[in-house]
């Protein structure tokens, strides 16, 4: 025979929490659950219960701009919006494309060569005009960016230390202005690679272009580097010799 057990009745308060929650059971005669409340209650909001806002205390942004601080009167910083002020994108990687303008110029007259043009050292215009000369080379079916580009930096260690020592401890020749020197002087060699897509390679008139711009770029890079650097002025013959080298090599590669 089974053994019956009592079973408490189970009370469902209409008054307490939400009716669309489930209600937990609760023993005869306990208390009905009440919700705790915080000790400093704030404004309430109807439509949200145990929680409110103040909405209306964000001002509103009537604008969005890009933020640019400048330092303000009192030792903080104030935000602009304005970007005219900004300097052009060429200045701010250094590149002073009216000062290349103005060396290459003066690179093509080889009698009246302008040193003080060429006081302020940069690699802006060499690089443009190795890759013209390797532009105009890949034009005649021959791939020489990288022997170009190697060999500069190697007749730039050849001069430097070529002059450097004929000058001795006066000289103040440093590696980056002799590179910039040699980039710029390459200016007739790119003038030469460009005439000879023209010209039959093997006859006599390509060899005596050959000679005059070699003469050209050796010329120009002697006065520059004589008048730019102390001391050079009493070596200028093998000064010359040295730079006729460099640019003899760089003839090679478009006659051949």
């Amino acid at each position: 025979m089974a053994k019956e057990f009592s079973v408490p009745p189970v009370v469902f308060p209409s008054s307490a929490g939400n009716p669309n929650v489930p209600q937990q059971r609760r023993a005869p005669g306990a208390a009905p659950f009440q919700p705790p409340r915080p000790s400093n209650p704030g404004p309430a909001n109807p439509s949200l219960p145990f929680m409110s806002f103040d909405v209306g205390s964000a001002p509103a942004s009537s604008s969005f701009s890009a933020p640019v601080f400048a330092p303000a009167a009192g030792g903080g910083f104030s935000v602009s919006g304005s970007f005219d002020d900004e300097p052009p994108l060429l200045e701010e990687l250094g590149i002073n494309t009216r000062q290349i303008w103005r060396k290459t110029i003066s690179i093509l007259n080889p009698f009246r060569v302008n040193p003080d043009l060429h006081e302020d050292a940069d690699l802006s215009g060499p690089f443009l005009f190795l890759m013209a000369f390797g532009l105009f080379q890949l034009l005649a079916g021959k791939f020489h960016f990288g022997i170009i580009l190697g060999w500069v930096i190697v007749a730039a260690f050849f001069l430097y230390i070529v002059f450097n020592m004929l000058a001795g401890r006066n000289g103040n020749l440093d590696l980056y202005r002799c590179l910039s020197l040699i980039g710029y002087c390459m200016l007739p060699m790119v003038i030469f690679s460009a005439l000879s897509l023209f010209v039959p390679h093997g006859g006599v008139v390509i060899f005596l272009m050959a000679a005059v711009f070699v003469l050209w770029s050796a010329r120009v890079c002697t006065a520059l580097l004589v008048e730019l650097a102390s001391c050079g002025d009493e070596h200028r013959g093998l000064i010359a010799y040295a730079c006729w080298l460099v640019y003899m090599l760089f003839s090679l590669l478009i006659l051949f």
